[in-house]
């Protein structure tokens, strides 16, 4: 590593330290630069491509947790998850909760507690499928080998939802990308939940096209975070909703498939029957 490298990466973490010992005073940009003895330009710039993700971002990332470990006391509240945490109060703990998580605080405390969720199994070329849906949109879709396993994950996901066995237009919306154009993909509705950067990250594999494949490397530099290839793996492994966001596109950069959550072999199916399909409407 050359010096100035050396410098810049001690001076990020620095930072970094500073932040995780003082999150709770949720110190300003200029204060943190000031830290590092750089302008708080200057610091954005290095400390995004250091750590891929911005100092407002890690200081969220850090503030998250730390209310999490409060929420999970059941005689804890919401003001008090807030205050312990350095936020001005429960304004900005929602805010900061509907932007990292998806939810509210209130339904992340309560385990999906207010959220009604209906499920279905069917099957499809590439084996059977779980789907479930809030009112909102798919919240989940698995291929599966157990049924009672894959209903066992999906309620590990959601453990205070209210669970029904029922089909519902939403279902069969989602169902019948199997068998229709993926332009129909644009008819489907989701209802996820994940952080800014999961969502970044499976929003840009919509766009990868029907038939193509991608890199781990291109996604992350099309979300503008190109040293966090390892980080968009992780966010693609954690694709709460198969084949509809379609992270079996994604391979490496040498041509290996890699690794895919609901299998390898099932993965090489899956691209093999895009490619003929998009072949066909050519």
């Amino acid at each position: 590593m050359k010096e100035q490298e050396t410098i810049t990466f001690q001076r990020v973490a620095e930072a970094l330290n500073y932040l995780q010992a003082n999150f709770q005073q949720q110190p300003r940009l200029d204060e943190v630069a000031d830290i590092a003895h750089l302008s708080p330009h200057h610091f954005q710039r290095i400390f995004s491509e250091w750590a891929g993700v911005s100092p407002k971002k890690f200081l969220q990332y850090i503030s998250i947790g730390h209310a999490k470990k409060i929420l999970s006391d059941p005689s804890s509240n919401l003001l008090e998850a807030a205050v312990e945490t350095g936020l001005s109060g429960t304004g900005r703990l929602h805010d900061l909760f509907v932007n990292i998580e998806g939810m509210t605080p209130g339904e992340y405390k309560n385990g999906g507690g207010n959220l009604q969720i209906s499920y279905t199994f069917s099957t499809t070329p590439f084996g059977p499928v779980l789907v479930a849906a809030t009112p909102k949109g798919i919240c989940h879709m698995s291929f599966m080998d157990d049924r009672s396993q894959a209903l066992n994950y999906l309620h590990s996901q959601f453990p205070k939802a209210q669970f029904s066995e029922q089909a519902s237009p939403l279902h069969q919306q989602a169902l019948n990308i199997f068998q229709k154009d993926w332009q129909q993909m644009d008819a489907i509705k989701l209802h996820l939940k994940g952080s800014d950067f999961q969502l970044n990250v499976w929003e840009c594999l919509l766009k990868i096209p029907h038939g193509k494949l991608s890199t781990y490397g291109h996604i992350a530099q099309h979300i503008e975070k190109p040293k966090a290839a390892r980080a968009v793996g992780t966010a693609i492994g954690s694709n709460p909703v198969a084949f509809l966001i379609p992270c079996h596109r994604v391979i490496q950069s040498s041509g290996v498939i890699g690794g895919y959550m609901w299998g390898p072999i099932r993965k090489k199916a899956i691209i093999g029957w895009e490619a003929a399909t998009a072949e066909r409407e050519l």
